[in-house]
């Protein structure tokens, strides 16, 4: 039991309180009475125990048990030390305390005599230690001579009555409304009312187990986690309704697309799936399944309505987005495994490289026919890609060889450019003038494939940092020598690229500099293998790490040795830990975001901050067609506040722009205290992209010389905004001050030279005039400028 951190910043936020012990076998569940002065705690060895949070004088802990197989959850009654427990084989015990809970009663301090506090000294321990000790006995002082207290069982319940539900997997209990919500093997729930365990209906809602439940705070709607199919479901148990149904790739991800207009993500993974995701929502809302095996590759065409996987299964699928549906299948003449797939510009032709007979085969989207096939590849294609702006297909292959197609002249081989080492990953920049190639080596190298000439390399082995795994009998710093990119995305500029790998990183480089800009760090999840560069000294020994040791499968003490190679581990090992990795990374038409596929999920970064609806204490009045009606209305102030209310930033900053500058002052200091941060949050955000100065600057003044005074008060909570405030009005000052100031030195300097040269009268005149013309063009670039400055 630890001491929770605080709102303030510690150095050491857990402070570790007591160690318990009771159980002898693994804890499957805590719960807390409402008071949190006791705790209960189930187990596998089919125990329930109940500890104070303190060291009370009538409860110091209480062991239950009745059960036959492990525990599943357990629950205490609402204000109450009445208890529930809730075990594996779908039997339910009620517990009855004869016990209030304010009838717990605080310890009174053991007296010791001086002899035996000497004692307690000589062996090492002191007070405080001796009363954080959790002890087994009661004192047989007065302590002792009080009520302690007992559970009784006050009924006993079997959730097989109406058939064979043996496996109860999950439970939560809500108890304002006294409702238990049990999850099954099969994929039937229960709901039932305690304590008289009246049964309100059963559903099956899944083919797979429930892994996990959750009851929200008003106990209308219920969460339901299926682990084998990454299934969320959101069951509204009144009306029996689904309120949110969502189900992700239950194996890892390996390929993602952008649509053309950013809108939509489209994932492949190694459970055969093809999905579509929202970027907005983050909502999956199709999932196509025609697929028998790993999809390697998913991409859209330029329309954006027609998408294109490719499959271990060996075929090709294009799927329509208007009907979701499969209109198009492409096959090989022999079957062979695809590994990449790419689509042309004008989104007419598809191809497909293969991964065993070294060939990529090309078919019409329109005809569905094979229109060639090209060999001459002298290993499996690793990667496609079409040129976006010429009628250039380029294939890497593992034959260390990149080849240049060129689709108007008969497919022939155009260009083949060589490299050291084996070909992974090759994209084209979107002028499509150059092409990127990651390599075994960890290498990415650029050429301008016209020339055939290679215009730059990065060496990015010592940025991927790799970790070492469990298993690994080497170090991470010599695992790295071996590793290498496996994905490879452009920026939406061309100036930029993107790349990963076997890695917890995702390295973006700028091209032109040839250098690291910035390092991604996709997971801080240490359950997962290869997170960290050291293993845990604990677990090392002199023989090395104590995960080698197979502790055995069962009656056999056979040790299963792992094929070398694997990627995704050794399934039946019998402890697994899937490797940090990141299989594929996509830029954003946009610009504003990128996404990558990783054994986290589905990953998305962007500089938009506001891409999710998050309104701030909405009402159903509050739209905004109310919002510009107000605004015609003139009535300024009441327009802000709705316009923060429903927080669309398009929308505040059409309201703001609308507020005439001599009403600026009047509209500050009327505005409520609630909104100023707001207001000075979005002013501070609107320096960066706006062009409208010195107006912002008048409404960040009033605000600041209007509400100052309360502003101070809180100063430690809007500190990170008045520092994000005078940062973007820093930038600008010395952006326009610069300025302002190359102007006046040059109209110096033409000043005197025109006064040393001493030109005729006439002559001066006509310099006079163009000197003018000269003051009035230069004027005009600073004008607005000096306005704010002054």
């Amino acid at each position: 039991m630890y001491h929770a951190p605080g709102k303030k910043r510690e150095f050491n936020a857990f402070v570790l309180d007591t160690t318990y012990y009771g159980a002898y076998d693994e804890t499957t569940c805590i719960d807390w009475t409402d008071d949190s002065k006791c705790f209960a705690v189930g187990s596998k060895d089919m125990s329930t125990w109940v500890f104070g949070a303190e060291r009370w004088a009538n409860l110091i802990y209480y062991a239950l048990g009745g059960h036959k197989d492990s525990i599943v959850s357990c629950f205490f009654e609402e204000n109450s030390l009445d208890l529930y427990t809730v075990s594996r084989d779908a039997a339910l015990c009620v517990w009855q305390c004869d016990t209030e809970l304010n009838g717990l009663k605080p310890r009174m301090p053991k007296q010791q005599t001086e002899e035996e506090l000497a004692k307690d000294q000589e062996e090492g321990f002191t007070e405080e230690q001796q009363g954080k000790e959790v002890q087994g006995k009661v004192n047989e002082s007065e302590q002792g001579r009080q009520k302690k207290v007992k559970y009784s069982c006050a009924a006993k319940y079997f959730f097989n009555k109406e058939g064979d539900f043996n496996n109860l997997t999950a439970a939560a209990y809500h108890k304002k409304t006294h409702l238990l919500v049990t999850g099954f093997a099969s994929g039937i729930f229960h709901l039932h009312e305690l304590p008289y365990f009246s049964l309100i209906h059963s559903l099956s809602i899944s083919d797979q187990k429930i892994a996990s439940i959750s009851i929200n705070s008003t106990g209308d709607w219920i969460a339901f986690g299926c682990s084998g199919l990454g299934q969320l479901l959101v069951w509204e148990w009144q009306s029996e309704s689904y309120v949110l149904k969502q189900q992700g790739h239950f194996n890892s991800m390996v390929s993602l697309a952008y649509s053309p207009d950013g809108q939509y993500l489209a994932t492949g993974g190694d459970d055969g799936k093809v999905k579509i995701w929202n970027t907005s929502s983050g909502f999956c809302f199709v999932t196509f399944t025609e697929h028998t095996s790993s999809i390697s590759a998913v991409t859209f065409t330029s329309s954006g309505y027609v998408i294109l996987s490719a499959s271990l299964d060996g075929t090709v699928r294009a799927f329509d987005l208007h009907r979701y549906r499969n209109f198009r299948t492409f096959t090989s003449p022999r079957p062979a495994q695809f590994s990449s797939l790419a689509v042309d510009s004008s989104g007419e032709i598809v191809s497909a490289g293969s991964q065993d007979s070294f060939e990529v085969f090309v078919w019409s989207i329109q005809s569905g026919r094979l229109l060639d096939v090209l060999a001459g590849h002298e290993g499996p294609i690793s990667s496609l890609c079409f040129n976006p702006m010429k009628c250039v297909l380029a294939s890497g292959s593992w034959d260390k060889t990149v080849r240049l197609w060129d689709m108007l002249d008969s497919w022939r081989t155009k260009e083949t450019l060589s490299l050291n080492s084996d070909v992974l990953a090759v994209a084209f920049s979107p002028d499509g003038n150059e092409l990127a190639v990651a390599s075994l080596d960890g290498q990415i190298t650029f050429w301008d494939h016209d020339n055939a000439v290679q215009t730059g390399s990065i060496e990015g082995r010592h940025d991927l940092q790799m970790g070492r795994k469990e298993l690994d009998k080497i170090t991470a710093k010599q695992a790295a020598k071996g590793k290498s990119f496996t994905t490879l995305c452009y920026s939406a500029d061309g100036q930029s690229i993107l790349a990963g790998g076997l890695s917890k990183f995702v390295c973006i480089y700028h091209i032109k500099e040839q250098i690291l800009m910035k390092k991604f760090e996709i997971s801080c999840n240490l359950s997962l293998d290869a997170m960290e560069e050291f293993l845990d000294r604990r677990k090392m020994t002199e023989f090395g790490s104590m995960a080698l040791i197979d502790e055995g499968t069962g009656d056999d003490d056979g040790v299963a040795i792992p094929l070398p190679g694997v990627k995704r581990g050794d399934m039946s090992s019998r402890h697994f830990k899937p490797e940090i990795r990141v299989a594929c990374l996509r830029f954003s038409p946009t610009g504003r975001s990128w996404a990558a596929t990783t054994t986290e999920g589905l990953l998305i970064y962007s500089l938009d901050s506001g891409l999710v609806f998050d309104p701030f204490d909405l009402e159903i009045g509050i739209t905004p067609s109310n919002v510009h009606r107000v605004l015609h209305q003139k009535e300024y102030v009441k327009a802000i506040v709705m316009a923060f209310r429903l927080n669309e930033k398009k929308l505040i900053q059409e309201v703001l722009e609308t507020v005439p500058c001599n009403d600026i002052e009047v509209i500050c200091s009327s505005l409520p205290e609630l909104y100023i941060e707001k207001l000075l949050e979005f002013l501070a955000s609107s320096f960066e992209r706006s062009r409208h100065l010195e107006f912002y600057l008048l409404w960040t003044q009033k605000l600041l010389m209007l509400h100052g005074c309360n502003l101070k008060t809180r100063s430690g909570k809007l500190l990170p905004t008045i520092h994000f405030l005078q940062k973007s009005i820093q930038r600008h000052f010395e952006d326009v001050s610069k300025l302002c100031d190359w102007n006046c030195y040059n109209m110096k300097y033409i000043l005197a030279i025109s006064q040393q040269r001493g030109i005729k009268r006439t002559a001066e005149e006509s310099e006079n005039g163009d000197l003018q013309y000269l003051e009035e063009s230069s004027n005009d670039s600073f004008i607005e400028e000096s306005v704010v400055l002054s």
